[in-house]
């Protein structure tokens, strides 16, 4: 596989972050979308752009003729279209100036095509009170609307039921001709299937896990006979799929791995749906998709605070730093994955409403060493467990977890050593959500117990401290290095006394 480091961007972005190229307010320009390619030029071994929501091309269509559709779009929601749309209709091609740029910069050109995304499709049956806006015209068809009988949950603004349920045939053929489209126009190096945004694609207590499956390998194998009949010059073009890092959310969405590679996946995608996370079934994700490379996602943030208001991503967020990203690609090469690959990494930026936090540009010089596994080998180690995304799979969420006096919780800490095994001392510490100042914690490792330390300081420098825990709230312990185990390393946190109290993160520091 030539690829090591996937860079995936979504193009909202570009519009939609304050950047050293983009004023806040700015209407998209094609430069801008470059200037998005530029930045990560000879860093990244490919870049998948996302040309909207997998809904209304970015590119001029036959398969939906833009024209009309956003005619249909004004005179029902009353909105016109946003930035990009007004830009294709007027002879633009989003698509067109992602790949020549690409070309131009030396990284491989891929589009991600969102299969089931949820934006905006509470709003398409308008409701007194709803607002719809610009980003309607992206998200809504005049199919998705005459056929409700192909939404999952009609009357609902759930994202998980406002999509479309694939086990309609035509559901299918929407996102083939799209596909179709691309590939037959356009010089692409490979396509992405992303089944992350979002990943509710059939009624599961409607369907088994084998039709979910049947279903969706019938799919890649259309794909990949799609992809082998428009290639060029006899270059072969790559099929990646996008999916859940954990073997539940596989079968949730009916992801045979195994079935897909034999359909002709060539890449798998490991993601956690908008975070970083440790937490993952790398290994038996490995063993079901050998044939194919294995990658493992990486994000800009671990975790989202409360929204602070409606809306979407009206959240704060707590910050990948460069150590918990190096540490989570080490961890990904030493379960058997062949690269790493980037999502949402712009949004380190300054985007959406006041009193989110701390933003800043992201850490593009981390990228370069992303795809050196012996170079990541050899760095400082930052392990943690956070609360990521509340998938539908994953119930109840891997945090916050309650204890009451006595009570103990155990974390599963996949871990892997350095190039010269660990050494020396570490520090593992507990943020709670209560303050921990009349309440005494516990923790063993292993069923070793630890010794306190009265450093609860951040392991490494962090230039973002959003949703940091305050001194009362957190608690230490130090690590010998000989405790620590490759694989799976079993925390207990017990609350000795005190009042009952919610654990809301845990990290350790080696090295």
């Amino acid at each position: 596989m030539p690829f090591r480091v996937l860079y995936s961007n979504d193009t909202t972005n570009v519009s939609g972050c304050v950047s050293p190229w983009h004023k806040a307010g700015e209407p998209f320009r094609p430069s801008m979308l470059e200037a998005s390619v530029d930045e990560v030029a000879g860093k990244v071994d490919a870049h998948f752009l996302q040309p909207g929501l997998g809904m209304v091309p970015m590119w001029p269509s036959k398969v939906l003729p833009l024209e009309a559709h956003y005619a249909w779009i004004k005179e029902r929601y009353k909105v016109p279209p946003d930035s990009f749309g007004k830009y294709v209709l007027g002879g633009g091609d989003v698509v067109k100036v992602f790949i020549d740029r690409c070309r131009k910069t030396g990284q491989a050109p891929f589009i991600s095509f969102r299969l089931n995304d949820a934006h905006h499709k509470e709003f398409a049956f308008p409701q007194p009170g709803d607002k719809p806006g610009t980003r309607m015209g992206m998200s809504v068809t005049r199919h998705y609307v005459e056929h409700p009988e192909f939404i999952l949950k009609q009357g609902s603004k759930c994202g998980a039921d406002v999509v479309q349920n694939w086990l309609h045939p035509e559901v299918r053929a929407q996102k083939l001709a799209l596909l179709t489209e691309l590939c037959e126009n356009y010089d692409l190096d490979g396509i992405e299937l992303d089944f992350m945004r979002f990943d509710s694609f059939f009624d599961q207590a409607q369907t088994t896990r084998d039709q979910r499956c049947e279903v969706i390998t019938g799919f890649v194998r259309q794909v990949r006979t799609l992809l082998d009949r428009t290639a060029r010059e006899g270059k072969r073009r790559w099929l990646c799929a996008r999916v859940p890092g954990l073997i539940k959310g596989l079968d949730y969405i009916g992801l045979d791995l195994a079935a897909l590679v034999t359909a002709g996946l060539d890449m798998v995608n490991a993601s956690a749906s908008y975070f970083t996370t440790q937490q993952m079934d790398l290994a038996a994700i490995r063993k079901r998709s050998e044939g194919a490379a294995l990658y493992v996602e990486l994000c800009h943030s671990i975790e989202n605070g409360p929204k602070l208001t409606t809306g979407y991503d009206t959240f704060a967020f707590r910050r990948a730093t460069k150590e918990q990203l190096q540490t989570t690609a080490h961890l990904g090469y030493s379960r058997g994955a062949q690269g790493v690959s980037l999502f949402n990494f712009a949004y380190y930026r300054p985007h959406g409403g006041p009193g989110r936090g701390e933003f800043s540009e992201p850490p593009f010089e981390v990228l370069r060493g992303l795809g050196d596994p012996a170079m990541l080998a050899r760095q400082p180690q930052h392990w943690f467990f956070a609360k990521g995304w509340n998938n539908a799979y994953q119930r109840p969420p891997l945090l916050p977890r309650k204890l009451a006096t006595g009570q103990k919780t155990v974390f599963h800490l996949d871990m892997a050593p350095p190039a010269e095994g660990w050494k020396g001392e570490g520090r593992l510490r507990v943020q709670c959500e209560e303050s921990l100042e009349s309440r005494t914690l516990e923790v063993r490792l292993d069923g070793k117990a630890l010794e306190t330390t009265a450093d609860v300081s951040e392991p490494f420098a962090n230039p973002n401290g959003t949703l940091l825990g305050k001194p009362e709230h957190m608690r230490a312990w130090t690590v010998p290095a000989a405790v620590l185990v490759d694989g799976k390393n079993a925390i207990e946190v017990w609350l000795a006394s005190g009042e009952a109290v919610a654990v809301h993160y845990l990290d350790l520091r080696m090295g």
